[in-house]
């Protein structure tokens, strides 16, 4: 078997340099709540799951895999948004009794959306400040 192969056909391929509990850690660590419930999970011990975040390359994809979860928490966020205002429309149009908490859903809602945005253009206008840096020749 060649280096990242996965045993046995396996379906998924592995991510470059990491063996298949240090993939299993990845996902552990994403899903549980502490180091230990991870490490557990993936069927190491403690340590050595801290001593994997130390290494660059497991670190590195411990690091984009949070990023891309985080990512797909916001636009989940983002497509929440329309059924937010429709909550905050009704509300605003009951007169009955106050609904306080579904308010204050509504709106975190639509404020997160709406950082998220903004988050989303600062890095953009961030990677291209990057980009015309980078193309600027190096002082000496």
């Amino acid at each position: 078997m060649k280096g990242n192969e996965n045993p046995k056909g396996a379906s998924e391929p592995q991510k470059p340099g990491l063996t298949r509990k240090q993939e299993l850690a990845l996902s552990s660590l994403l899903s549980k709540p502490t180091m230990k419930e991870a490490a557990e999970a993936a069927g190491i011990g403690e340590t050595t799951l801290w001593r994997w975040l130390q290494i660059k390359e497991f670190h590195t994809a411990y690091m984009k895999a949070r990023r891309e979860s985080v990512k797909q928490g916001i636009a989940r966020l983002q497509n929440a948004t329309g059924e937010a205002v429709s909550v905050l429309q009704e509300i605003m149009s009951d007169k009955e009794a106050p609904r306080s908490v579904r308010v204050t859903a509504a709106k975190a809602i639509i404020e997160y959306s709406i950082k998220a945005v903004e988050i989303e253009d600062m890095a953009e206008r961030l990677a291209q400040v990057e980009a015309v840096l980078a193309q600027q020749p190096a002082k000496k």
